[in-house]
């Protein structure tokens, strides 16, 4: 046992009277070293990052942030703008966000929008009140004021979810158009006559009425002639029983439909069970798509044909980006598209 060890085993420390002198005594290091360790552990050796986490959990050491944010000009803390708390997709996306963040010695604050453009005003103007050091944001789409308050911040901004050829700072997404020009492409190979379009989209859910823009595309492509057909209804909860609305909904007013394409797994998912309760037979009388490749897309019977979107990777790529910046790196790109994959299961 070392003399500091020796020392500690004779006091006890009280969380509100642990200093940063006293961890690097336990540990036998130098108070610049476990400074160096919170500040940027990566990049510091493993034998002394061992060193110094022990001396921190045996000490009971609480860092003052407040005052090594101010002395630093950092928060070490990343803002992440997102429609939905709920929605697992987002979540996925938060995750992998906030696994490489955490490694660099970041944390995630969040701010939710309920796709209103007015309210991610006031998040984004609340957020930068707190001085993250970089923005995460879901969508490309956004009012004059969130583009100005985020340029006059002057700190690294990464958009997702989506694609644009001008982000605010950087971009990792993929094209929600593309994404259902593929599908409208796979239902022609199929061989189905009749696709529609269905989906439920709040007044600033942009990636729905993307989406929608891609079947469009889509449509005048492979089916030449055929106009589009879609059902868009707004202010409908992203709920499996609002599949079920939908299906309805749209069996009466397109009722040769063969193939209904639907903006979201959940929709989809509902609309398939819905199916089932009424004696509709997918894919034989119905065939039915969704977009996410949500869980349940899998365990469904038949199982979802969807469109796959890398949720966890794009948060991922985000935060690496957002992490070089912030060491004064420069990023090897400054957009990174990530494509999509269109799943094939027995919906469709």
């Amino acid at each position: 046992m070392t003399e500091p060890e020796k020392r500690q085993g004779r006091r006890r420390f009280g969380t509100n009277s642990v200093t940063m002198a006293d961890v690097a005594e336990v540990a036998g290091v130098s108070a610049q070293t476990v400074s160096r360790v919170l500040r940027d552990p990566e990049g510091c050796t493993p034998q002394t990052r061992e060193r110094v986490e022990a001396a921190i959990r045996s000490t009971r050491y609480v860092q003052n942030l407040a005052a090594s944010h101010l002395a630093s000009n950092r928060s070490m803390t990343v803002a992440a703008v997102i429609p939905q708390i709920a929605a697992s997709v987002f979540a996925e996306t938060l995750q992998g966000l906030s696994n490489v963040l955490l490694q660099a010695g970041y944390q995630v604050i969040i701010g939710h929008t309920d796709y209103s453009h007015e309210r991610e005003e006031a998040v984004v103007r609340s957020l930068l009140g707190r001085r993250p050091d970089a923005f995460f944001l879901v969508g490309t789409r956004h009012t004059d004021a969130v583009r100005e308050m985020l340029a006059r911040a002057a700190i690294p901004v990464v958009e997702s979810w989506a694609w644009t050829r001008k982000p605010i700072d950087q971009l990792v997404g993929f094209s929600n158009q593309e994404a259902l020009a593929a599908a409208v492409a796979y239902a022609q190979r199929r061989g189905y006559r009749h696709p529609t379009f269905v989906g439920a989209a709040r007044p600033g859910d942009d990636r729905a009425r993307e989406r929608l823009d891609g079947y469009t595309t889509g449509m005048a492509r492979h089916y030449p002639g055929q106009a589009p057909r879609s059902l868009v209804v707004e202010n409908l909860p992203y709920t499996m029983g609002s599949g079920s609305t939908l299906l309805e909904a749209a069996r009466a007013r397109f009722p040769d439909s063969d193939l209904l394409l639907f903006s979201s797994d959940l929709l989809a998912s509902g609309a398939l069970l819905a199916c089932q309760r009424l004696g509709i037979a997918v894919p034989k009388q119905l065939a039915i798509m969704g977009f996410g490749d949500y869980e349940i897309a899998r365990e469904l019977n038949p199982g979802l044909t969807t469109i796959a979107v890398p949720t966890v990777r794009m948060g991922e790529e985000a935060a690496r980006m957002l992490v070089q910046r912030l060491r004064s790196e420069t990023p090897a790109a400054r957009k990174r598209d990530l494509g999509f994959e269109l799943i094939e299961r027995g919906s469709a």
